[in-house]
């Protein structure tokens, strides 16, 4: 079995922020994801309530 000789200068160090702000991003990505997902729902939704309804409305989301 070969041994590894890791030295501290060998190692990468993460920065937090840069990790947080790639948080932060996934986050955002997903509440925007969750939102259209919401507005087609409602939608749907508003479809199967008035069928004359043609989806052409003003609704801003």
């Amino acid at each position: 079995m070969e041994r590894f000789n890791l030295e501290v200068d060998d190692l990468v160090v993460v920065d937090s922020e840069t990790r947080n702000a790639r948080q932060v991003a996934k986050k955002r990505k997903w509440r925007e994801i969750e939102a259209l997902k919401e507005k087609y729902r409602l939608q749907k939704e508003l479809e199967s309530i008035d069928l004359a309804y043609a989806g052409d409305s003003d609704l801003d989301f």
